[in-house]
């Protein structure tokens, strides 16, 4: 063991006499820590990222840009270059960049409540909207959200048709992230637009994540997002950009929301930071995300052999064979103790196996996220069986006490 692994593990045995506020704050420090020092990993989250990382991100940024065009200055330039590049993506006649995707949703469906003069949202309750942003729809934009499930899965035609009132517009997040990264098939996504069509409401796709999910229509973008009359996007969760986000649609749908952006105070005076690593995304890591996703199966299934073998009553990977490079994994022990025995494995082997924080969804569960990029395609399944054994040693030591 290292001379920093067992000052850790010294300063871990102090952090269990703390209060549980204070042990868990210390122990994302820790995992923060062995995050940036780790060898192997399956990617490192934005977050836990230098500063020093984050800004050399733009040293390419001259291959995306002329560098020598004016500075942006509220919304122009090149603001302008990548809402017309997300719009041809995305197979749509305009698209409006936004500082963040709670206003650029929020933005995009009160304009089609306007439109359709209704305020109502069909969703689902598992939504970001629903779960993440404080009841913005109905404090700040005035929209009503209606809940068509909260089954941890995606929201059916039926359901859909099923709705016991009318509503203007059929919000669907793809893929659905607090399901475990959840996408439909082809067939269900298009029966769902459909079924909202029949009720005569637009249909909206929450697309943060929606880059990586060509793997499992086997569409490509444009014909995906054909099937909505607008499409949100975000630039930092799958492309590494520095933030913000877009939404594609119908011109004067687009024009409209420029406007509600100025409202909203999201027309920013300059923005070419996060414009430009926008585009090094779209650019880099865009044409990555297939080969991601199809590893992330790789990964998966090499999870489960490996709790398998090392003697874990039961293991759950979910989505079984993931739709996306990210998925959960579901442990059969208490999650304070999960947690802690990765970041010690990941600080005394230098290989961090789990990035993200632990959740307990109930007594003696423990659910992580797992993320498959760029670092995590050099892992062969072998590979993943040895960590999941020396993770597994470690957990049962620390389940023993």
């Amino acid at each position: 063991m290292s001379d920093a692994a067992e000052t850790n593990q010294q300063g871990a045995g102090r952090a269990e006499q703390l209060p549980d506020d204070e042990r868990r704050k210390l122990l994302r420090k820790r995992r923060v820590s062995a995050s940036r020092s780790a060898r192997r990993l399956l990617g490192r989250p934005v977050a836990q990222r230098t500063l020093r990382d984050r800004l050399a991100l733009l040293e390419g940024a001259a291959d995306v840009y002329d560098l020598d065009q004016p500075a942006d200055m509220y919304g122009d330039g090149v603001v302008e270059a990548l809402e017309d590049k997300v719009a041809g993506l995305l197979g749509k006649e305009a698209a409006a960049f936004f500082p963040t995707g709670t206003m650029a949703q929020q933005v995009a469906l009160r304009c089609w409540a306007g439109r359709t003069g209704n305020p109502a949202v069909a969703l689902h309750a598992l939504a970001h909207p629903e779960v993440h942003e404080r009841n913005a729809f109905s404090q700040v934009s005035g929209l009503r959200p209606v809940r068509i499930t909260s089954e941890p899965r995606q929201p059916t035609a039926d359901e859909v048709r099923g709705l016991d009132e009318p509503v203007g517009t059929l919000m669907l997040e793809l893929p659905l992230r607090d399901a475990g990264f959840v996408l439909p098939s082809w067939e269900e996504l298009t029966e769902v637009a459909e079924a909202a069509r029949e009720r005569e409401a637009v249909v909206h796709f929450d697309g943060a994540r929606l880059w990586e999910s060509t793997v499992h229509f086997e569409r490509p973008l444009d014909e995906i997002a054909d099937l909505a009359d607008s499409v949100y996007v975000s630039f930092y969760k799958s492309l590494d950009g520095y933030g913000g986000a877009a939404v594609a649609g119908p011109r004067p749908l687009v024009d409209e929301m420029k406007a509600w952006r100025h409202r909203y105070g999201g027309t920013v005076f300059q923005q070419f930071p996060t414009a430009l690593s926008a585009l090094v995304g779209l650019e880099r890591e865009l044409p990555r995300l297939p080969d991601y996703v199809r590893h992330a199966r790789v990964v998966a299934g090499a999870l489960r052999e490996g709790f398998a073998a090392a003697g874990v009553p039961w293991t759950r990977v979910h989505p079984e064979v993931p739709h996306t490079n990210e998925f959960q994994l579901w442990l059969p022990y208490d999650a304070d103790d999960v947690a802690e025995a990765a970041v010690r494995h990941a600080e005394e082997t230098r290989t961090l196996l789990f990035s993200r924080p632990w959740a307990a969804p109930g007594p003696g569960l423990a659910v992580t996220e797992i993320d498959v990029r760029a670092a995590g395609l050099t892992w062969t399944a072998d590979d993943i069986r040895t960590a999941v054994a020396e993770f597994v040693r470690r957990l049962k030591e620390q389940v023993r006490g």
